[in-house]
């Protein structure tokens, strides 16, 4: 019997099924996917053709708050990206909200110098 969905991270993992859904990632265009939990921001660049991550950035590497870590993880993961030649990803919210830390991250990364 399927029932509804009622706490926030079923919900979340629905939507990030959604999104999967319709994104993934390659060799010359890999896959930002980013994780947040309460206490931790990171993020991974994920060739989904072969299932092998590329480049991976934790906020356990970074002090201060969750925004901060946010910006330090995107900028982390863009020098990273161009180390290996990438410059064009796809990026994947992880089914959160656009906004707060992934927005940060997200700006981090492209003033980095990733394109998406």
């Amino acid at each position: 019997m399927n029932r509804k969905p009622t706490t926030t991270s079923e919900l979340r993992k629905r939507r990030h099924i959604r999104v999967r859904a319709m994104i993934s990632g390659t060799a010359t265009r890999p896959r930002l996917a980013v994780f947040r939990s309460n206490r931790f921001v990171s993020a991974q660049l994920i060739d989904d053709t072969v299932g092998k991550t590329l480049a991976a950035s934790h906020g356990r590497e970074f002090k201060g708050p969750q925004s901060v870590q946010a910006v330090s993880v995107g900028t982390a993961i863009a020098e990273m990206a161009k180390a290996k030649g990438i410059t064009t990803i796809v990026f994947d919210r992880g089914g959160y909200r656009y906004g707060g830390q992934v927005k940060a991250l997200a700006d981090a990364a492209r003033a980095g110098g990733l394109a998406f």
